[in-house]
């Protein structure tokens, strides 16, 4: 079907929820997509960071096929293995001892910000609710989530919101001191923010909002659905920073581009959660924790020591861009979460990079955002920086 009549069918029949470029894609292998027309393109979005390991990962493949032929779903009323087996995984990984499954990352921090309720309730009393979030955050679409995400741009239309979220500056730990009051129960910060605008925490930042949490016998919960499964280089972003949280949430890449979402906690948090207190009917279901399970399996120190160098080796060819181009405020970034901010709009970049066969993704109206597999090599790499500095040529010759 060719993609004009796709895409008025997709006007005809899905809701308007998206601003979609004009391109119907229809395979994937490793970096490169390919549309209905069969103009390939290199992905540096990644589903948005879903898709670390690239398009049709052979071990991810592998494992949904044989999964899908012995069990896709059943109830959580009965235990399963590839639900098993991921939770395993993922506690031995990490700082946590317990896991709940769900299917987002908006689920997964609707389940977080359930569990610091509960379990300050169940602690401290019935008046310790609010939970303090970050200016530029983003944690999920749901009216719990939105409400926690300290960006106006996303509350309108949508009031009243939730009640129980503090907002204030990222990166100032005096503001967060000045926030926490006896209704105070949490901190919820992503340490790195993506939809915010690849916003990197100063070093002490993360550290800092530890101590405050020991010292007022307040919950840590670090959402890494964006940075988490190797994105940063390390598997998890926590562990630049030398301190662990006490809740932590996961998505996007958890699944290697299948849906699955993941709210990890330490066991003396994680008792307040009780039959009945938090549920999903298709969270962890086997299907999705096989792709998991594989996924994770494949995110070896190989993959995160390649990704810290292509990381350092990207953020370098970008900051020569920045040497050149005036309207290039700001190149930075972790591993493979890169972004560059410009004084310009940055959705005629992304468009221009597309026709020449490069996906690129913004945010924040003026910032690159680069999400490429953890795979990618140098090569790629360069190709995207050379046509990035193509179409900076055409913008400075446009404006001249």
């Amino acid at each position: 079907m060719k993609a004009d009549k796709v895409i008025d069918l997709y006007n005809k029949c899905i809701a308007d929820t998206y601003s979609r470029y004009p391109v119907v894609l229809v395979k994937g292998r490793g970096i490169k997509v390919w549309d209905s027309e069969g103009k390939e393109y290199y992905d540096f979005v990644s589903g948005i960071a879903a898709n670390n390991l690239g398009h049709c990962h052979p071990q991810i493949t592998n494992a949904l096929k044989k999964q899908a032929g012995e069990l896709i779903h059943v109830s959580n009323l009965y235990y399963t293995l590839p639900q098993m087996e991921m939770a395993k995984l993922l506690t031995k990984k990490s700082f946590a001892d317990k896991v709940f499954f769900c299917n987002s990352g908006a689920e997964a921090n609707e389940a977080a910000i359930k569990l610091a309720r509960k379990y300050s309730k169940d602690n401290y009393g019935s008046d310790r609710y609010e939970i303090i979030t970050m200016h530029q955050s983003f944690h999920g679409r749901t009216i719990a989530t939105i409400s926690a995400t300290a960006q106006e741009k996303f509350h309108k239309g949508f009031e009243p919101l939730l009640a129980g979220f503090r907002y204030v500056p990222y990166n100032d730990l005096s503001v967060v001191e000045k926030a926490i009051n006896g209704r105070t129960c949490a901190i919820m910060v992503e340490p790195i923010q993506g939809e915010g605008g690849v916003n990197i925490p100063h070093r002490d930042y993360l550290k800092g909002l530890r101590e405050i949490c020991f010292s007022k016998r307040l919950l840590l919960i670090f959402d890494e659905v964006q940075t988490g499964i190797g994105r940063t280089g390390k598997f998890f972003a926590y562990e630049h920073f030398g301190i662990s949280p006490d809740i932590m949430t996961l998505a996007k890449s958890l699944g290697g581009g299948v849906a699955i979402g993941a709210m990890l906690a330490r066991a003396e948090v994680a008792k307040s959660f009780v039959p009945g207190s938090h549920a999903s009917t298709f969270g962890g279901n086997p299907l999705a924790c096989a792709a998991g399970v594989a996924a994770i399996k494949a995110v070896d120190k190989g993959v995160l020591s390649h990704c810290k160098r292509m990381g350092n080796y990207f953020i370098r060819r970008l900051k020569k861009l920045k040497d050149k181009y005036s309207f290039i405020n700001d190149v930075r970034g972790m591993g493979l979460m890169i972004g560059m901010e410009l004084s310009l709009p940055a959705r005629g970049i992304t468009e221009e990079c597309m026709k020449r066969g490069f996906l690129i993704n913004y945010t924040a109206d003026r910032i690159l955002r680069f999400l490429p597999p953890l795979t990618v090599a140098t090569k790629d790499i360069d190709r995207l920086v050379n046509v990035l500095d193509e179409v900076f040529k055409e913008a400075v010759n446009k404006s001249s």
